[in-house]
């Protein structure tokens, strides 16, 4: 499928009969940051390097907004809770290709881009792939110079800033904003009103009845805007978060009579909305601060957004042609009734034609396969909070429930299927439901997790609606994950292809013969192990451990998760542990096991796997028999720049969740196009992953999506591959008896209860065998590096369709129907 195409844009050196950098850097160390080279901190020439680079940002960004109001193109609005960016400098000065004259400048003062760069702290706009996958498709939007627009939350405070005390997770305060950020513009002109709680009155009218929300309480919504530069194009886009502002600053009465914080209490309360990602829902108020952040930054939206709808059009009929509003999972799916809200309460057009707009405009993307996982609010909850829009999703579930009662009669366990209200678990809203009703497209994110929405999750709705539900299989964008976190990898790559592969990388198959080619290979190895020595230096900084960069770097990054099965891991590491400590493992292939990621506040499973990987580190690492044959690291705060370092470091990319629990992964892709081979189920994009580098290029194993069915089906007793495996046998023993947590020997029977007295939900111990086995394999090819090299080169060579560029080409010819704007 092809993307959409734009002409080429000539892109003129930025610096050029302007300023030179050195100057340009000691003028905003003067004029901006008012120091002297003398009394600079790093941070000051952060600052200042940062200030030049947004001063060509802001050039281009001007010109955008111009051509956009000229052109009145359809607009595309992502809507999304997380975005997950990533330090800007770097990659804003990569992207409009400036990032050499910029060194080159600070080389000249005596400075290092390198250190510099490390003086901004990530955005903590985000926590995993779905944040991440969020950033990629912006860059990618700038990039292929379609009109797009972000739209999240300014969060004060990250989720957290993790560290490991004594092998646990320790949640920290995230306050990103401590230095302000310059990469952001406050727009305290652009506010819109946010209302709450209240209550809903009807009145008559000419045109019958209608509703009225009263008596709400209100707060403020102030847009920050954040440049997103496309590569190698003049187009840059735009971020916009909201940040919650109180309706008044203080109560001068209480404020007079002493009572100081009862005077700003109501400012306090209001601007929690946006002061931290995820607040924890294990409590009610947890609960209600969500539904607040979602509902908060969704109002604000869509009142921006038929706000510049307005400010060119008075026909409303105009609207699906001008504005199309992605759903990033099911987040921002209240979207459907603001909406609803605004064209039918605020600009009193009728129900019916308001919502034949609503659904030509909204498009839904689906992220997960597991019905728990499907996010759902207490009715309860709602009519307290939004009790419009509760009234707004009644009616839309009466109209809808109606429709499906025509086509399908009596079937009424259909009815209560489909429903956006779920009556059986006390009465909740099922918030994807009302994401599929509102949307004229739903995508899942990959072929297998698509087929299996239709198979499985949404199978009724597949029924009712045929052809709503399509594919459009994730991407990565190759300008950070290749261009920006791997350097001397993306010249290899240019000194055969050229430079044109960072905005079409379909030209990277061309390096694929090459992976015959012995000094190529060695070229390329050379380059995996100067990426290795980077980690590895990282990490001793980090937690003091030393590594062999010579040994086999094994890497498991994402969000701690059952269903991801970082315990699986954790299980091979032990068994492992065990061969080499009874010489069983002489000829073993020296291995450095790296995990990463966060688990939730409020999820204790996911917390015991951490501390339960760091145990086993603090025996393995310090036991003398064992030295550098194995290796275990847990690599804490595992974020955007993290992942600079680590992916290019890896030699082997775990993906190894139950067979039709992932819905795709964009790690397996990143890995990959760094010259990484992958270890994993066929799940998600993996699938896929296959399909393109091979079957010799990856490493299959365990239990397909039919054969989980089935085994699930036929009665899974976790106690027979227990007593049929001597060496998973010995394993689980240890970990239940105290072998790694000696203080306190039950430490995890958890562990041990969920795997063999609750069902082993996840099929650990039915795929522990063939994972070993496949590790087995893994340990025996990487002895042979030359083999290991041409089959890293071929999955470098192959992994072209995965960049987001083909993937929001895809959205914008089947989704969004939205084209380029071409620049003069």
């Amino acid at each position: 499928m092809t993307s959409p195409k734009s002409k080429n844009i000539e892109v003129t050196p930025i610096i050029t009969g302007k300023t030179p950098v050195p100057e340009a850097l000691s003028n905003h160390l003067m004029y901006s940051q008012f120091k002297t080279a003398v009394v600079a901190t790093p941070r000051d020439w952060y600052s200042s390097s940062a200030y030049v680079v947004r001063d060509h940002v802001i050039e281009r960004w001007i010109k955008t907004v111009e051509a956009y109001l000229e052109n009145d193109p359809k607009r595309v609005y992502y809507l999304s809770l997380e975005f997950l960016i990533g330090r800007m400098l770097s990659n804003a000065a990569l992207n409009l290709g400036m990032k050499d004259e910029l060194s080159e400048g600070l080389n000249t003062l005596g400075l290092e881009l390198e250190k510099v760069v490390e003086m901004e702290p990530d955005a903590a706009l985000g926590n995993g792939g779905l944040g991440r996958l969020a950033a990629c498709f912006l860059d990618s939007m700038a990039t292929m110079d379609i009109p797009g627009t972000g739209y999240g939350i300014r969060y004060e405070y990250g989720m957290f800033k993790q560290s490991i005390i004594n092998g646990q997770q320790i949640e920290n305060p995230d306050n990103w904003l401590r230095y302000g950020n310059i990469w952001e513009f406050q727009r305290p002109e652009t506010t819109y009103t946010v209302n709450f709680f209240g209550k809903v009155v009807e009145y008559e009218t000419e045109n019958g009845i209608r509703s009225r929300w009263v008596d709400m309480e209100n707060v403020v919504a102030m847009a920050y805007d954040v440049p997103i530069p496309g590569y190698g194009t003049a187009t840059v886009n735009n971020l916009r978060l909201w940040s919650a502002k109180a309706t008044k600053e203080f109560d001068l009465r209480h404020f007079n009579d002493g009572n100081y914080e009862r005077a700003v209490e109501d400012r306090h309360g209001s601007e929690t909305i946006s002061k931290v990602l995820y607040p924890n829902d294990s409590s009610a108020s947890g609960r209600e601060l969500r539904l607040k952040q979602q509902y908060f930054f969704v109002s604000a939206s869509i009142q921006d957004i038929l706000h510049r709808f307005t400010f060119k059009h008075s026909d409303w009929n105009l609207l699906p042609e001008k504005i199309a509003i992605q759903l990033n999972d099911t987040h921002p799916a209240i979207a459907v009734a603001e909406m609803m809200y605004q064209l039918v309460d605020v600009r009193c057009l009728k129900w019916d034609h308001a919502w034949s707009l609503v659904t030509k405009i909204f498009a839904y993307t689906n992220h997960t396969l597991m019905p728990e996982a499907l996010e759902t609010w207490s009715v309860d909850l709602f009519s307290q909070l939004l009790p419009r829009h509760l009234g707004i999703i009644y009616k839309i579930n009466h109209e809808f429930l109606h429709m499906v009662n025509h086509h399908f009669p009596g079937d009424t366990d259909l009815l209560s299927r489909v429903s956006i209200i779920d009556e059986t678990h006390g009465r909740r809203v099922r918030m994807a439901h009302l994401a599929i009703v509102g949307s004229h497209t739903v995508n899942g994110v990959a072929e297998l997790h698509s087929q299996l929405l239709k198979d499985t999750l949404f199978y009724d709705f597949n029924r009712i609606y045929p052809g709503k539900f399509i594919n459009v299989t994730n991407g990565i964008t190759p300008r950070r994950w290749l261009n920006q976190c791997n350097p001397e990898l993306t010249k290899l790559i240019a000194t055969v292809v050229g430079e044109g592969f960072q905005k079409d990388l379909t030209l990277i198959k061309n390096i694929e013969p090459l992976a015959s080619d012995a000094e190529f290979r060695k070229t390329f190895r050379a380059i995996k192990r100067g990426n290795k020595v980077r980690l590895a230096n990282k990490i001793e900084l980090l937690t003091g451990i030393k590594l062999n960069p010579d040994s086999l770097f094994d890497v498991q990054i994402k969000r701690i998760h059952e269903y991801k099965r970082q315990l699986l891991n954790v299980l091979h590491v032990i068994t492992l542990y065990n061969r080499i400590r009874s010489g069983k493992a002489a000829d073993v292939t020296p291995r450095v096991v790296i995990f990463g990621g966060k688990a939730a506040p409020g999820y204790w499973m996911a917390k015991q796997i951490i501390r339960l990987i760091n145990d086993v580190a603090a025996i393995v690492n310090e036991d003398p028999a064992v030295g550098d044959k194995l290796k275990l690291v847990y690599y804490p705060n595992y974020e955007v720049s993290a992942a600079e370092f680590l992916f290019p470091g890896s030699d082997l990319s775990e993906q190894i969740s139950t067979a039709g629990t992932e819905a795709s992964g964009t790690g397996n892709m990143k890995m990959a196009l760094n010259g990484a081979l992958t270890i994993g189920t066929l799940d998600g994009a993996n699938v896929e992953i296959k399909e393109e580098v091979g079957d010799d290029n990856i490493f299959i194993f365990g239990l397909t999506t039919p054969e989980v069915a089935e085994t699930k089906a036929n009665g899974y007793n976790p106690w027979d591959y227990y007593h049929d495996n001597a060496e998973l046998k010995q394993v689980l023993d240890m970990i239940a008896s105290g072998f790694f947590s000696v203080e306190e020997p039950d430490r995890y029977q958890a562990i041990f209860d969920n795997l063999l007295h609750k069902g082993d939900h996840y099929l650990l111990l039915a795929d522990y065998a063939s994972y070993i086995a496949t590790q087995d394999a893994v340990g025996e090819l990487y002895k042979d590096q030359e083999e290991w090299s041409r089959r890293a080169i071929l999955n470098v060579a192959r992994m072209s369709k995965f960049s987001s560029d083909r993937t929001i080409g895809e959205y914008a010819k089947n989704i969004w129907n939205a084209d380029p704007v071409n620049r003069k």
